[in-house]
C-alpha cells in the first residue's frame, strides 16, 4: 500500500519523478564509475590511437542499422492499414530516439504520437501499439542473434539465463493472440476500440528482419573494436550484434537513465570482455554512444532538410488521394 501511494505521488509530480530518476541516475553512474575505474587508463591511450577512417565506417554502419530498421515500422504499420511515406517513418523514429534523452521516460512514445499526428495518422493508440510491437520484436530477436552466437564465443560473463528468460516472456506477450487480447483490454479502458489483429506470418517475417538489423549494428560495435587497436574474428560480429541487443534491452528497462546512459555502457562492456581486453571493451563501448548520438543528430537532419523537402515538392504534383496515411479501419 505504501509503494502504491508512492508511486501515485510520483505520477503526480512530475519534477519530484524527474529528480529522483536522476538521483538514481547520478548513484548508478557512480558505481559504474568505480567498478570500471582499472580501465580508463587503457581506454584512454586507445582512443587517443583510434583509427579514423574505422571510425568512419563504424558510423555509416549505426547509419545504416537505423536506415534499415525504420522498414520495420513501415511494416508493422501498414499490416494494419496505415501507409506512411519513408521520409515519415524516417523521422518519426529517430525524433522518437532522440526524445529518450530527456528526462521522464514517457517522451519516447509521446514524440512518436506526435511525428505521426503530424503526418496524418491520428490514431494514438495504434501508433502506440505499433511501437510496442517495433520494441518487443525487436528484442526478441536481439536475444535471439545473441543466444546463436554463444554457441562459437566462449566466456561470457554476463546474466545470460536472465535474458533468455525475458526474451521468452516477450515473445509470449507477442503471441497475436495474447497481444491482441492484452491491448484490446487496455484499450478499452482509456476509450479505444480494439486493435486490428497482427498477422504471425508478419510477426515471424519481422523477427528474421530484426534479427538482420542486429548484424548490421554489430558489424558497427566490431568497427569500433577494430578503431582502437583490437582484433576481434569476423565470427564475432553476430555475438557483438547480441551484445547491442542486450544493451539496448537493459537501456530500456533502466527507466532513470535518459537513453539508458551508463545501463547500455555496462551491460555492453561486461559482455565484451569475453572476446577482448578491458581498454578496448571501454573505448569501444563510449565510441557507440558517440556514434550512435552522432547519427542520431545526423539522420534527424538529413530526414528534414533533405527527404521531407523532397517529399513536399513530388506531393505538390500528386493527385489528393495518394495520401501519404491511411487510418486502419476500426472495428
Amino acid at each position: 500500500m505504501r509503494v502504491a501511494r508512492i508511486t501515485s505521488r510520483l505520477r503526480e509530480h512530475t519534477r519530484l519523478r524527474v529528480a529522483v530518476e536522476l538521483a538514481l541516475l547520478a548513484i548508478f553512474l557512480g558505481l559504474l564509475i568505480w567498478a570500471i575505474r582499472g580501465s580508463f587508463h587503457a581506454a584512454g591511450k586507445d582512443l587517443s590511437n583510434a583509427n579514423p577512417v574505422l571510425l568512419v565506417l563504424a558510423c555509416v554502419a549505426v547509419a545504416a542499422y537505423y536506415l534499415v530498421f525504420v522498414l520495420g515500422w513501415m511494416k508493422i504499420l501498414a499490416d494494419w492499414g496505415v501507409r506512411i511515406s519513408y521520409p515519415t517513418a524516417l523521422n518519426s523514429e529517430i525524433v522518437s530516439m532522440l526524445a529518450k534523452y530527456v528526462p521522464g521516460g514517457v517522451w519516447t512514445p509521446a514524440a512518436r504520437v506526435v511525428a505521426m499526428r503530424r503526418a496524418g495518422v491520428k490514431d494514438a493508440a495504434l501508433v502506440t501499439a505499433a511501437m510496442l510491437v517495433e520494441a518487443g520484436l525487436s528484442a526478441v530477436a536481439g536475444v535471439l542473434v545473441f543466444a546463436i552466437s554463444l554457441a562459437w564465443v566462449r566466456g561470457v560473463n554476463g546474466p545470460v539465463i536472465p535474458i533468455g528468460i525475458f526474451g521468452v516472456v516477450v515473445a509470449l506477450l507477442l503471441h497475436p493472440r495474447v497481444f491482441h487480447a492484452l491491448a484490446t483490454r487496455f484499450l478499452r479502458r482509456f476509450g479505444y476500440h480494439e486493435l486490428p489483429p497482427l498477422r504471425a506470418s508478419t510477426l515471424a517475417g519481422l523477427l528474421v528482419f530484426y534479427a538482420g538489423t542486429w548484424v548490421i549494428g554489430g558489424t558497427g560495435v566490431w568497427l569500433l573494436l577494430r578503431s582502437v587497436g583490437a582484433h576481434p574474428a569476423v565470427s564475432t560480429i553476430v555475438f557483438l550484434g547480441g551484445v547491442s541487443a542486450v544493451g539496448a534491452i537493459v537501456a530500456v528497462l533502466a527507466f532513470f537513465a535518459p537513453s539508458g546512459l551508463g545501463a547500455r555502457e555496462g551491460a555492453m562492456y561486461g559482455l565484451m570482455l569475453a572476446i577482448t581486453s578491458s581498454g578496448a571493451a571501454l573505448s569501444a563501448t563510449l565510441l557507440n554512444r558517440v556514434a550512435i548520438t552522432l547519427v542520431e543528430v545526423l539522420l534527424f537532419l538529413f530526414g528534414v532538410l533533405v527527404l521531407r523537402r523532397k517529399e513536399r515538392r513530388d506531393s505538390r504534383g500528386s493527385s489528393p488521394a495518394s495520401a501519404s496515411a491511411e487510418p486502419a479501419p476500426r472495428g
